[in-house]
């Protein structure tokens, strides 16, 4: 019990003055003389004892009376915490995770998240509330009842980990407040740690919304199979991660126009393919028909007419090789000896392959570090007899050099797997025993910044990257070696050829980081975007002479097709599509400890608080008390003889 003013309960020491009232009477009894008092001296000792008797029964109640007095003007109450005097604070996270549209009891889960808190908390109450992509710090319920019945699903997960760090930031520093976190999840599987650190002024209310069905169908991907002279082949991935069906609808659209239909059976996964017409452009969509999740039914992507890319090779050895690797269907391919280069074609270019020269000259040095830092790219494939001087010119600005000459037979045994070279698909799996190329000769290399691609042996750099710059550090020739038999050389150099312009991919995922390539000129204070009906977006962008790099990360926010615009002049279109890391609906076992309350009700979790903190006022009981005390006194008084 705790009191609201526990000042006046030093009045209690009145009950000092009724004691003394009681046991020092001031009244004297004089002695009269009588002729026969047997009769009287034994009524007078029963009268002294009633008497005593009912002078204690009086004294107690009194007492009782007064201290019931003070307590009740005290105000005493009761709590299960501190709360009277305690300042509370009250931080809710809602998850509002494409995870959220399964469907629960009541519906989906967010829908029903929302309005359960719109039912239980008062709309005067100071809250701070947390969504995926929204913040309110100390608002009200009645201030933000618009948004949360307006609130959408987003993207932009946050792991539970993070929601929690980001949740407990919305608290204030003060250590003498009862602070309130109640997070709001299905709390789905993510492979993240969700540890929670409480102290003795944070309670945590974990309220785990939990779907009736965790059967959902999913989209999982889309590529480009295999491209013939007459058609391409569009192969679809489908997931399951319920009960097997037989037979679903798979439906392709163009620009909305119905173009293909097919139905397959799933079991866990399956595969169907499209066939496209070739030369032709496609906004397309696929869509199958869940009522589980919603999301990640329909995948946008394009079938963009690319852009050849522009390659310059300078010869001072047999190029037919690269020829092979840059085939004319997709790169437009100039060669050409040094001496009769024309430095006029350089900027048109997108890739020059520099063949063996025994010297860079100067003038190309300088035209090669302009080219690149422009966005261009560059590979260099060294002779078994270089000039170092002028080698060393050009490398230096990229931060590397070549030391001296080993001619040591060296095998190339290592592949950096997770270099973009290599990291999109062009191996099923990694190797690690295979029938490994091998140079004669090799240049050591004077740098600790490079990014190797191919290593020896020994560790030692055979292919690596400073930037747009790509170095071997041995000649190609089949007198020195036998990377030209590898099957690695193909996807090495046809990578880079076409990484050095980034033509917009079949679709991209939203959430992840995406770079490509628009070829225009712009002019001055222009800029792209990225528009899809209502939604305009001015994505990151870097400008180069004929060239605009797009990067996008977090925009935008919604899947679907978006046209790349200058002004309003359409030069192309790129898909965006929600990442399927939830379509698996797993979810976390997640328990109660120390100041940790789990719950599968959003009201029964505020019932808790407010039972938590509600404050018991008792100072009316003690003025009953004193009332009753009043009237048993009185009647002590009137018919106790």
């Amino acid at each position: 019990m705790q009191f609201k003013h526990p000042e006046l309960l030093y009045a209690l020491f009145l009950l000092l003055i009724p004691i003394i009232i009681h046991l020092f009477q001031l009244r004297k009894f004089q002695k009269v003389a009588f002729t026969n008092v047997a009769f009287l001296k034994e009524a007078t000792l029963q009268t002294r004892k009633s008497s005593q008797i009912k002078k204690w029964l009086v004294l107690c109640t009194r007492l009782l009376l007064l201290t019931a007095i003070v307590l009740a003007f005290a105000q005493p109450f009761t709590s299960n915490t501190n709360a009277f005097n305690t300042k509370k604070e009250t931080v809710i996270y809602m998850d509002n995770s494409f995870s959220m549209q399964a469907k629960g009891r009541e519906g989906e889960l967010l829908k029903r998240a929302v309005q359960d808190i719109i039912s239980n908390i008062p709309e005067d109450e100071n809250i701070s509330l947390i969504t995926n992509d929204d913040t309110f710090r100390n608002t009200s319920l009645k201030a933000i009842k618009n948004n949360l019945l307006q609130m959408g699903y987003s993207s932009n997960k946050l792991s539970l980990e993070a929601a929690l760090l980001k949740s407990r930031t919305f608290f204030s520093k003060q250590t003498n407040t009862l602070k309130n976190l109640v997070f709001i999840s299905d709390f789905q599987q993510d492979g993240n740690d969700f540890n929670i650190k409480t102290d003795s002024t944070l309670y945590v209310y974990l309220v785990k919304l939990e779907p009736i069905n965790t059967t959902n169908i999913t989209i999982e991907s889309a590529n480009i199979s295999e491209t013939t002279a007459t058609a391409i082949q569009l192969k679809v991935l489908l997931k399951n991660s319920g009960t097997a069906i037989e037979n679903l609808p798979v439906s392709l659209f163009n620009n909305e126009v119905l173009i293909a239909k097919t139905s397959v059976a799933i079991n866990d996964k399956t595969e169907t393919t499209f066939s496209l017409p070739i030369g032709k452009e496609i906004n397309g969509k696929i869509t199958i028909d869940d009522a589980n999740l919603q999301f990640d039914n329909t995948l946008y992507f394009n079938i963009n007419k690319t852009s050849k890319v522009n390659v310059l090779v300078i010869n001072a050895e047999d190029d037919s090789f690269l020829k092979r690797i840059y085939s004319a269907n997709e790169f437009n391919v100039t060669s050409t000896v040094s001496n009769q280069l024309d430095y006029n074609i350089i900027n048109q270019q997108r890739l020059i392959v520099l063949n063996e020269l025994n010297s860079i000259p100067n003038a190309l040095s300088v035209a090669l570090k302009s080219f690149t830092e422009q966005g261009g790219s560059v590979v260099v494939i060294p002779s078994k007899t270089i000039e170092k001087a002028s080698y060393s010119t050009f490398l230096t600005h990229y931060g590397s050099n070549f030391n001296s000459l080993t001619e040591t037979e060296k095998s190339i045994t290592t592949i950096n797997y997770s270099h973009p070279l290599f990291s999109n698909g062009v191996f099923e799996k990694q190797v690690s025993n295979f029938q490994y190329p091998k140079v004669n000769s090799f240049y050591n290399v004077a740098s600790n910044k490079v990014s190797s691609i191919l290593q020896f042996e020994d560790g030692k750099p055979f292919l690596y990257q400073n930037n747009n710059l790509f170095v071997f550090t041995s000649a190609l020739n089949t007198a020195n070696s036998n990377f030209k038999n590898s099957p690695l050389i193909v996807p090495t150099l046809y990578n880079i050829g076409k990484f050095s312009f980034k033509n917009p991919a079949l679709y991209y995922t939203i959430g992840t980081e995406n770079a490509f390539d628009v070829e225009t000129q712009l002019q001055q204070d222009h800029i792209l975007s990225l528009a899809k009906k209502d939604v305009n977006i001015i994505p990151k962008q870097q400008y180069f002479n004929d060239k605009v790099v797009i990067t996008t990360l977090e925009t935008p926010y919604e899947s679907g097709i978006y046209t790349i615009k200058n002004k309003e002049e359409t030069i192309n279109n790129v898909s965006y599509n929600y990442n399927r890391d939830e379509s698996t609906l797993v979810y976390r076992t997640i328990s109660g400890s120390k100041n940790i309350t789990v719950s599968d009700s959003i009201s029964k979790i505020f019932d808790t608080i407010k039972s938590d903190t509600k404050v018991n006022a008792l100072w009316k009981w003690f003025v009953i008390f004193a009332i009753a005390l009043l009237i048993i006194e009185m009647l002590i008084l009137k018919y106790f003889k």
